[in-house]
């Protein structure tokens, strides 16, 4: 499969947003390092801060599934989690068709 971008919404108890961040944030330090992986975003909810929504972009499929999703710094985020959500994760598969970002526009001199 090509270039997939895999969208996770986690719903969490309520006071477990610390844990989960804790948990979470050495998993996203180490996935920029794997060679599929393109790039990832973070969201919370301003109006429910026990809302997260994951966006990753990654190039093979199976890999992720097969080898990324098994790598031990996954484990403790993975084996935990369970525990912190209100509801399972839904995550759900999509196809990148366009990207845009500031970074990559021309400015004009200020």
């Amino acid at each position: 499969m090509s270039e997939f971008a895999v969208i996770v919404s986690l719903h969490l108890k309520p006071g477990c947003e610390e844990e989960f961040l804790r948990l979470l944030t050495p998993v996203l330090d180490a996935m920029r390092h794997e060679p599929t992986f393109i790039n990832a975003a973070l969201h919370q909810d301003p109006e429910d801060p026990t809302r997260f929504m994951l966006y990753e972009t990654w190039a093979d499929r199976d890999d992720l599934v097969d080898v990324q999703m098994k790598r031990a710094y996954r484990s403790a985020y993975e084996a935990r989690l369970p525990d912190l959500l209100q509801e399972p994760r839904r995550p759900k598969v999509w196809r990148p068709l366009r990207r845009d970002f500031t970074f990559f526009a021309t400015r004009p001199p200020a």
